[in-house]
């Protein structure tokens, strides 16, 4: 069965980019997983970023694929600070990225961190998190590494685990028609055991009334 993903990658720019981007969605889906990119191939008329979090609802696995946006010739970092640092050469992927690996992160989702060589480490895509970078040049033969063939093996495998989540949540469910009463309130929470205290209740005092009724005829 296929398993939907989303891949967060940034619109493409460049033949190398693209051929890239177009090898990962092969790459995947040759494996049985379904990558699903808002403004790509996932589409509609509400707002962007309500519609990346209903796609998050609906997969169980995230892809980061950062590659350069922005360039700048130089940048300078914490500017009139005792730590400010000129910085060249800078190039910086979509902020998209970003935005997506924290939602994604948030949901639990695991996540395939993929960057490209060169771009500005920082925030969710740098290596210091709960998942690890890859970082690579942008040519599709760095998607036929063994070390990123394992570390794909490896994420497919969290993605699977997570897509069989609910189906093991549904196992669990205890079946009632097997239970033995004394089971059964103990399965009830606060809540629950005073809706059916009340139920009783309202029962047994219908029951008296009607019995009164019936006696008193």
């Amino acid at each position: 069965m296929t398993v939907d993903v989303f891949l967060s990658v940034g619109r493409t720019s460049t033949d190398d980019q693209e051929r890239l981007v177009a090898s990962l969605e092969a790459t995947l889906r040759s494996l049985e997983v379904a990558p699903r990119t808002v403004g790509r191939n996932d589409f509609s008329s509400k707002a962007p970023l309500k519609r990346i979090e209903e796609v998050l609802g609906e997969c169980h696995g995230t892809v980061v694929l950062a590659f350069e946006r922005s360039w700048a010739p130089s940048v300078t970092s914490r500017r009139g600070s005792v730590d400010q640092a000129l910085l060249s050469e800078v190039r910086l992927p979509t902020v998209w990225n970003q935005i997506e690996a924290a939602l994604s992160y948030g949901k639990g989702l695991p996540l395939l961190v993929i960057v490209e060589t060169g771009l500005l480490p920082e925030g969710l895509l740098e290596a210091r998190y709960d998942w690890y970078v890859q970082t690579i040049p942008m040519d599709v033969t760095a998607l036929q590494t063994n070390e990123f063939r394992a570390v794909l093996a490896d994420w497919i495998r969290q993605v699977e685990a997570h897509a069989s989540r609910p189906a093991a949540r549904a196992s669990a469910e205890p079946d009632v028609s097997t239970m033995s009463l004394a089971q059964l309130a103990q399965s009830l929470t606060v809540a629950q055991a005073w809706s059916v205290l009340g139920a009783v209740a309202t029962v047994l005092i219908a029951v008296a009334a009607v019995a009164y009724k019936l006696g008193g005829a």
